[in-house]
Parts: structure tokens; sequence; C-alpha cells
């Protein structure tokens, strides 16, 4: 099983590898980040970390032996006890269980190290994987919502230390 780490300065050069190669795959489910976001990558990594400073976000990545990531699993936009609960797995380690297993050890951290006690969530219809990631680890559909114009669910974990 890889490790699941906070996000570091020194992740970049993986991570940014690890969203080059997977980026048709997952353009395939959810909407393309764009080419300036591959451009402008050390840029965004510096906002994302000092968001993270902040306690606004919590940005992990699922890194194997090698130090090569193979998934990240985020809380965003930490407030009032909650947070955005978002991840993706590379092509390469997906069927393997790694989303459930890196969401579920997201919603502990989110109890244990930063006191959160809702996570939500949302994914588009057609992402048959995520949804099962999310009913599986606790996740109830909350609602419908549109997604980059994509009919989706939205969903809420009530978290219990």
């Amino acid at each position: 099983m890889p490790e699941l780490q906070l996000l570091r300065p020194d992740h970049l050069p993986a991570l940014l590898a690890f969203e080059q190669e997977n980026r048709a795959y997952f353009a395939a489910t959810i909407p393309d980040r764009g080419d300036d976001f591959f451009a402008r990558f050390d840029e965004r990594l510096r906002a994302l970390l000092a968001e993270q400073k902040a306690g606004i976000c919590y940005f992990h990545v699922l890194v194997d032996a090698a130090g090569e990531v193979l998934g990240r699993v985020n809380l965003v936009d930490v407030e009032d006890g909650g947070a955005d609960l978002g991840y993706r797995i590379a092509e390469r380690a997906a069927g393997r269980g790694l989303a459930t297993w890196g969401v579920r050890e997201v919603c502990r951290r989110a109890v244990d190290t930063y006191g959160l006690t809702t996570l939500r969530a949302a994914t588009t219809l057609d992402n048959t994987a995520s949804r099962a990631v999310l009913a599986r680890t606790g996740f109830t559909v909350t609602g419908e919502t549109r997604l980059s114009g994509r009919p989706g669910l939205t969903y809420v974990r009530r978290l219990q230390s």
C-alpha cells in the first residue's frame, strides 16, 4: 500500500509527472485543467502550499515506495468544521482499492488531525468508479448538481471521532 503524505514542495516533480501522464485519462471523467495549469505548475503548487499553511485546504498525495505519485486526496474549502473532498488515482493504479483506502484515511485524518465533522463531495453520474468509492466510504447522496455542464450528485459524510 502506498503512503498518504501531506503535500510538500519536494513532491513537485512527481506530482507534475502524475498530472501529465494521466491528463487524458482524467479528462474522460472530469474537466481538463488546461495547458496553463501545466505551464505554471510550480506557481500553482506554491499557491496550494500557502492555502494549506493557512488551514484553508489539506492536499495529500498517495506515494509509492519509489516516490512516485499514484493519486491525490484533497480537502478544500475548510470552514466551519467541514470541507470538500476531491480525489484522483493514476490510470495504472486504478481498480486496486487505492481511492477507497485514500478516502478512508483522509476521513480519519479529517477527524483526528484537522478537527472536521463533515465532508462534502460531488461527482458526475457517469463516473461510476467515483460514485462507488463514495458509497463504500460512508458518503450519502444529498442531491443533484451539474459539474461543468454534466449531471451529477452531491454527497455528505458526517464524521465521528
